[in-house]
């Protein structure tokens, strides 16, 4: 059984970032490129911890969750805006719009508390070393993913479920490159309060509760590292956080500027560069931030090409 929405409106026609012609080809490759690098730069991080075992750590574990949530999560987004930068007009269908937007849905929330749970796992490894590798196991490690997923599954169908209730019997024109919550509510023609309300409580929660968590955790982290007298010690220490909380930075940021903010404020113009950063620019970014100051990465490539030269 089909979606149904109770209208007339059966597609959506995409706006994409913009309509200006002379900028079509240039940001197609653009975002081709960053597509590119988004996928081997994530698929190649995942098949690193996978293939050397000095990588199966609680910290990699989550690395290895975190690339695999990017890789997924940019192409939700990236093929179909391509796409409308080679066609003249970008239609989708209502299904395939909800169905983008439920698993967008998803893989950002979900990343929302894998990132979370990975400032656990700083605040384990910096303030108890000493009980780290007994408080954070393998089991707790994958209860935190799990609960992760379980979260952001539930939390994707509350914000599918408060658009397919709305009735859209007119405007069919999205003004933005995926099918996002925001954009969708303004082409509804009857009442969008209700449905405001629970993105305004289920979104602000999935950004403001991690985000006290993660606080939270770096402010102990914090005061553990003022203890430590040794200069080289305390670097050593604040360099293991330093790619968390650039990682931390970029998302959550982007995210609140985008749905935290009040709906008059703004234009969708900023709205569109704002997604630019927490679709396709944090999933990018995140292998490149965990990769090139990190040590252990850097062995277990140079490892896996010298395996398969021989």
């Amino acid at each position: 059984m089909g979606l149904t929405n109770g209208s007339l409106v059966t597609e959506f026609i995409l706006m994409g970032l913009t309509d200006q012609p002379a900028l079509q080809v240039p940001l197609c490759l653009l975002f081709l490129l960053t597509y590119v690098v988004t996928a081997l730069g994530n698929l190649g991080l995942t098949i690193l911890v996978v293939l050397n075992s000095h990588l199966h750590t609680p910290m990699y574990f989550f690395l290895f969750h975190l690339s695999f949530i990017d890789l997924c999560y940019s192409s939700v987004i990236t093929p179909k805006m391509l796409v409308n930068f080679m066609l003249g007009k970008n239609v989708i269908s209502y299904e395939a719009c909800m169905t983008q937007l439920y698993f967008f849905c998803f893989f950002a929330i979900s990343e929302c508390y894998v990132l979370t749970s990975m400032a656990y796992d700083r605040y384990e490894a910096i303030c108890n070393p000493l009980l780290y590798t007994t408080t954070v196991s393998l089991q707790r490690c994958s209860c935190l993913v799990s609960g992760s997923y379980l979260v952001a599954f539930l939390c994707a169908l509350a914000h599918t479920g408060s658009i397919l209730r709305l009735t859209f019997c007119g405007a069919d024109t999205i003004h933005h490159f995926f099918c996002d919550l925001l954009p969708l509510l303004q082409l509804s023609c009857t009442s969008t309060y209700a449905s405001q309300i629970e993105i305004f409580i289920v979104g602000g929660k999935d950004i403001i509760v991690p985000s006290l968590v993660i606080f939270t955790s770096y402010g102990f982290i914090l005061a553990n590292l003022l203890k430590i007298r040794s200069t080289e010690g305390r670097a050593r220490a604040f360099s293991t956080c330093s790619s968390h909380l650039a990682a931390v930075s970029l998302f959550f940021g982007s995210c609140a500027f985008m749905y935290l903010k009040p709906s008059s404020a703004g234009s969708m113009d900023e709205s569109k560069i704002s997604s630019v950063f927490y679709t396709i620019v944090v999933p990018m970014m995140n292998p490149l931030i965990y990769s090139l100051r990190n040590k252990d990465v850097k062995l277990a490539l140079s490892k896996t090409l010298r395996r398969r030269k021989f």
